[in-house]
Order: structure tokens, then C-alpha cells, then sequence
């Protein structure tokens, strides 16, 4: 489908390994056929292999990208640097990208994937446009940037509710810690009645940005020498 109403590039990921294990995703085979699918179309394919791993991951994961090389994607996306590093020393044919979970906000840092191999950086998603003005002009790294997809709020203390909430950057050291203050729901039909947020033997349920939508701003991320802009899609 992505194919079919013009995207250049697709991204997907195999059974395991990347950020989206509840979508149906490809088995080996499949990913191999994939490929062969889109680039006889000439579009290019990008695997994701972004997660954050565990130790008894690692071995699993240097044969998935050994395979990698071998059927020959047009990059794969990482954000963990063990699996960075693994992929320069196991599939060094491998172009690599990194994900915007890493979380790439700086000159210094973006210089530094460069120096380790990688290719292009999917930047944060709280940055302005002359920011990643800057990252484009000056890193000799591509681009890329989401358009359109979840805004996810927090990972592992990277937390953007205090920004919101309070103008107060978390990621600077001036949290105000919003997750500890105390929250009611409303549903829009009915107005006045506060339910709780709290957790019960069904679980904990926390919130969702609504989702980002760049449309307008296509122009202006072109003008800043974005590569690529990137459509989430895949849930």
C-alpha cells in the first residue's frame, strides 16, 4: 500500500527486535521478499532494529543483522549503541540509521553517530526548525524527520510533561515532576464528571499526545535541507 500511493521509501521491521512487536510485521522470508517487492518498484526499504536490548538479546540480534546484509535493505535503524556496534562489526555492509528514540538534539551528539558509522539521524522531535537547520547544514549527515505519528511522552526519564505543563525542560534539569501531581479524567459528553486516574488490577492508564501533523510545515522542513520527511504508520 505504501508503495502504491508513492511513498519513495518504506520502513518495517522483522518478528522481533524493533518498537512495534503487536503489528504483524515480516518473518525472515517475508522480509526478503518485501525487499525484492520495493526495490523492483525502485523504492527504497529501511528495517528497524530499534529496541533497547537485554544481554540474552545480543546474540539473537547479530544473526538478524548478519541476515540483514545478506538480503540487502537500503538501511537499518538503531537507536542502542551495543547494536550499533555490533552491525559495524558483524554486517559492516549495512547502512546505518539512527532512530529518533536516541533522542538527538545537538551538533556534538550528531557528529559523534557520524563518527560511528552512522549515515543519517532521525532528530528528536523537540526540535525547532533552525535547529534542525543546523543539524542538516553543518553535519554532512542526512536528515530525517517525522511528519506525521505519535508523540510519545516518556522514555527511561526523557520526559516531555513538564515542558508542556510548566515550560520547564526536563531534559535541562528544571523538571517541576508533573507524574507525581494528582489528575481526574473527563469524557467530552460528559462534563463535571471527574474520574480518577489510578491504578487497579487491570493496570495503569496514562495518556496520549494527540498524534503530530506536519503538513503545513512540509514546505519549511524542505527549505531547512530535511532528506527525508518520515510517516508513522505502522500500528
Amino acid at each position: 500500500m505504501a508503495i502504491h500511493y508513492g511513498a519513495d521509501t518504506v520502513y518495517l521491521g522483522g518478528k522481533a527486535f524493533s518498537l512495534r512487536q503487536y503489528s504483524s510485521n515480516f518473518d525472515t522470508p517475508e522480509l526478503k521478499a518485501a525487499i525484492g517487492l520495493a526495490h523492483r518498484h525502485g523504492v527504497k526499504v529501511y528495517v528497524a532494529c530499534n529496541i533497547f536490548p537485554r544481554n540474552s538479546q545480543l546474540s539473537e540480534i547479530k544473526d538478524f543483522l548478519v541476515y540483514l546484509e545478506q538480503i540487502g535493505p537500503d538501511g537499518v535503524i538503531v537507536a542502542d549503541p551495543g547494536i550499533l556496534d555490533l552491525a559495524r562489526t558483524s554486517a559492516p555492509g549495512l547502512p546505518l540509521h539512527l532512530s529518533t528514540q536516541t533522542n538527538t538534539t545537538n551538533l556534538a551528539a550528531a557528529r559523534f553517530w557520524r563518527n560511528n558509522g552512522v549515515r543519517r539521524i532521525n532528530v528528536a522531535r523537540e526540535l525547532n526548525l533552525e535547529e534542525i537547520r543546523t543539524l542538516a547544514r553543518e553535519t554532512g549527515l542526512e536528515i530525517e524527520v517525522f511528519v506525521h505519528g505519535a508523540m510519545c511522552i516518556a522514555y527511561s526519564g526523557r520526559c516531555l510533561l513538564s515542558n508542556f505543563m510548566a515550560g520547564r525542560d526536563s531534559n535541562q534539569g528544571r523538571c517541576c515532576y508533573p507524574c507525581r501531581w494528582k489528575y481526574a479524567v473527563v469524557e467530552e459528553t460528559r462534563p463535571g464528571q471527574y474520574q480518577p486516574i489510578r491504578e487497579d488490577s487491570g493496570g495503569t492508564y496514562i495518556f496520549h499526545s494527540k498524534d503530530l501533523c506536519m503538513l503545513e510545515y512540509l514546505p519549511d522542513l524542505i527549505g531547512a535541507d530535511v532528506h527525508s520527511p518520515k510517516i508513522e504508520g505502522r500500528m
